[in-house]
C-alpha cells in the first residue's frame, strides 16, 4: 500500500479537526478493508461524500427532532409529508404566538444567532429597514388563515448582512394550531 505524503497529511489534518462525535462517525470509513486497500488519490472526492453524508445525518436528526416535539405535543400534522422534497436550510419552531421554542443549527449556520439567543423571540428579529412591509402583513395574513404557506422575506443576519430568506411555513395541529414549523433557505 503506497500513499502520498502530503495526502496522509491532508487526512491528518482533517481527523484532527474533527470534534469527538464527528469523528466517531467517519471512523468505520477509515477502517475498513475497502478503504485500506485503496491508495487515497484524492482527498476532495472523500470530503464531497462525506460532506454529503453529514448533510443527510443533520437532515435526519433534525426530522426526528421534529418528531419528538410531535409525540410531546400530540400533532396531528404529517411531519415526514412536511419535510418531503423540501430543500432547506434551518428549521424555526414556533409556538402559537409565534416565539421560537426551538431552532436547528442550521438557522445559526444561516443567520449567525445562537439557539439560545433566538428562543423566546419571534421571527420578526431577523427583519430590518429593507424588510417589506407588503411581505411582513402577507406572512400575518397567512399565518391567520392557518394554512401551509410559502413567501420570501429580507432578513438580516447577526453581523447586520441583509440576505433573501425562503420560508416555508406549516400550521401544527393537535385540536386547533398549537404551533407553527418554517422550513428557511436562503435564495
Amino acid at each position: 500500500m503506497k500513499y502520498n505524503l502530503s495526502n496522509m497529511m491532508c487526512l491528518d489534518f482533517f481527523l484532527s479537526a474533527q470534534n469527538k462525535e464527528d469523528y466517531k462517525a467517519i471512523e468505520p470509513l477509515l477502517i475498513t478493508p475497502e478503504f485500506a486497500n485503496f491508495p487515497l488519490k484524492s482527498f476532495d472526492i472523500f470530503v464531497d461524500s462525506f460532506t454529503s453524508k453529514m448533510k443527510t445525518l443533520d437532515r435526519e436528526n433534525d426530522i426526528n427532532s421534529i418528531k419528538e416535539f410531535a409525540a410531546k405535543y400530540k400533532w396531528t400534522s404529517n411531519i415526514d409529508i412536511i419535510f418531503k422534497d423540501i430543500d432547506f436550510e434551518a428549521i424555526v419552531l414556533t409556538n402559537d404566538k409565534q416565539e421560537i421554542i426551538w431552532v436547528n443549527e442550521g438557522f445559526k449556520e444561516m443567520t449567525g444567532f445562537t439557539k439560545k439567543f433566538a428562543q423566546q423571540k419571534t421571527p420578526s428579529f431577523l427583519q430590518g429597514k429593507d424588510t417589506c412591509k407588503v411581505t411582513k402583513e402577507r406572512i400575518r395574513e397567512n399565518i391567520k388563515l392557518n394554512k401551509p404557506f410559502t413567501d420570501i422575506v429580507i432578513n438580516y443576519k447577526k453581523d447586520k448582512t441583509p440576505y433573501r430568506c425562503e420560508i416555508k411555513v406549516f400550521p401544527l395541529f393537535t385540536e386547533n394550531t398549537t404551533h407553527y414549523i418554517a422550513l428557511e433557505k436562503a435564495v
